[in-house]
């Protein structure tokens, strides 16, 4: 019977920090799309929280990646996989996409104070 506070192995500590990459950054790249069909709809209010929404999924991502970073840094060298690639791909999307949300936000924005 296996104990409940059994503490992680190196390996499944390093797959639960990667999948906190793909998630959270998933997480903040669907936010800030919301983001961008709620300003299409004038809902700017929506707009903001949506984006502050992803903003705390990319701190989030940000924390798992500055822990592998400080591993590194450490001598606690990571195996690179396709999975750990696969997630920093993901956290730069997301980064991107949620930079172009703000833009496209703040563009709806000015659309609907000109049509006023």
């Amino acid at each position: 019977m296996a104990e409940e506070n059994q503490v992680p192995t190196e390996k499944e500590a390093s797959l639960e920090t990667i999948m906190g990459l793909i998630v959270n950054g998933g997480n903040a790249k669907s936010s800030a799309f919301e983001a961008i069909k709620a300003a299409k709809e004038n809902d700017f209010e929506t707009a903001d929280a949506k984006l502050k929404e992803a903003d705390n999924f990319l701190t989030e991502a940000h924390n798992s990646q500055t822990s592998m970073l400080t591993a590194e840094a450490n001598g606690e060298h990571t195996h690179v996989s396709l999975l750990l690639v696969h997630s920093q791909d993901h956290m730069m999307n997301a980064i991107t996409f949620r930079d172009l949300a703000g833009e496209i936000v703040d563009l709806y924005r000015r659309l609907a104070a000109e049509d006023k």
